[in-house]
């Protein structure tokens, strides 16, 4: 129950490949058939059946910016696999953990340069790139959760924005965004979170535009990717982290260096992954391929979606039962703050960069009608469960 504060590399295995036989070999066979009567699968069966002579699959090899043991890159892993098994085994996408040919926060340039074919993280790692690249996560993301924020994306203009933007660096990327990520904690803290002043010399790590809000409210902000985070909290480099969610925190070790996590937070509310790959080689491929590639991206979206209610909620609840984890509600006054904050990091960035002024005006106009409707129309879960758990055991 919340509480409320008082005052490797991995790869992905396809499929057999269906083998296409030449015209050639079908002729003999043809004629062979017809002289001793035997009976010979049609070409399309042929096709379909017979291996293809002188060729392989398709490889594409991938990186993504996690370890290999975060659910994250479990995630990789389920997109490729569905690539794998959906092509028949025309295409093979090998993942590799971050590291494993370059550092997590070098991904784009990676995939961009086609030194890899492709990659698996999110937006906000880029953000030195361009700041606007954060918005897509970072924030409050006017009262949007992840889905809504995909639905601006793909329907409300978002996807050309972030288009214009890779264009304007010279990135060579083809990118697909997908996976809503549910309401990031606070973090990892030595202590519950009472008020806003709390995170005056705090050293906190996050990324993204989430930088920008903390250092706002007094911390000192060092952006670390996921795999180093607890390491640097083991050694006093850092007072407090956030990272995602209950089982990326779990298997990360969290819980070996904290006992305390504060739970809801507008630093990142809206966020998703997005799967990248190299914009000639992706161009490259027949088009039903490429079709391929594209529903994988809808298909990972969904499963993605419901393994995570089904992972997190379990690790909710282990984090508590056997790591004595005591999870916080964040103060609204905290809540407050980072809104504040985010108005003015906001008004300075679009200052600053005429299309991160564009991309949060979209946002804003799709979001005033979008959250509304949900709003009004969404049924609040808490008085059903209150209704059927609430005061009972089991």
């Amino acid at each position: 129950m919340l509480k409320k504060p008082s005052a490797s590399l991995a790869q992905v295995t396809p499929t057999a490949q269906p083998a296409i036989v030449t015209t050639a070999r079908r002729k003999f066979l043809g004629k062979a058939a017809a002289a001793t009567g035997a009976v010979l699968a049609t070409p399309m069966m042929a096709k379909a059946q017979a291996p293809a002579v002188g060729s392989g699959p398709i490889n594409l090899r991938w990186q993504s910016t996690w370890p290999a043991k975060d659910i994250f890159h479990e995630y990789a892993l389920d997109y490729a696999k569905k690539v794998n098994e959906m092509s028949g085994g025309r295409l093979r996408i090998e993942v590799l953990p971050a590291g494993a040919v370059v550092k997590a926060f070098d991904l784009i340039d990676a995939v961009s340069k086609g030194t890899l074919d492709g990659g698996h993280g999110v937006t906000a790692y880029w953000y030195g790139k361009n700041a606007a690249m954060a918005l897509w996560g970072s924030g409050p993301a006017f009262g949007m959760d992840a889905n809504m924020l995909l639905a601006w994306h793909y329907y409300g203009g978002g996807k050309a924005l972030l288009e214009e933007i890779y264009k304007g660096l010279n990135l060579d990327v083809v990118s697909f965004l997908y996976g809503p990520m549910p309401t990031q904690p606070l973090g990892w803290f030595k202590k519950p979170i009472t008020q806003p002043g709390d995170f005056k010399g705090l050293k906190y790590r996050t990324v993204g535009l989430s930088v920008d809000i903390f250092n706002g409210m007094g911390a000192a902000v060092n952006a670390l990717p996921g795999g180093e985070i607890v390491p640097a909290m083991d050694r006093g480099l850092l007072d407090a982290a956030e990272f995602n969610n209950a089982t990326s925190d779990r298997i990360l070790g969290f819980p070996d260096v904290s006992k305390v996590c504060m739970l809801q937070s507008y630093h990142q509310s809206a966020e998703q992954f997005e799967i990248l790959f190299n914009k000639k080689r992706y161009d490259s491929l027949p088009g039903e391929l490429k079709s391929i590639l594209q529903y994988a991206v809808e298909a990972a979206s969904a499963d993605m979606s419901w393994k995570a209610v089904h992972r997190y909620s379990q690790d909710y609840i282990e984090l508590q039962t056997k790591h004595n984890v005591r999870f916080f509600k964040t103060p609204d006054t905290v809540l407050q703050t980072q809104l504040k904050v985010w108005d003015g990091v906001a008004d300075k960035k679009s200052a600053e960069n005429p299309l991160f002024k564009r991309i949060n005006d979209s946002q804003r106009v799709f979001a005033q009608r979008a959250v509304r409707w949900q709003q009004d129309t969404m049924i609040d879960s808490r008085m059903a469960f209150n209704h059927f758990f609430g005061g009972k055991k089991g």
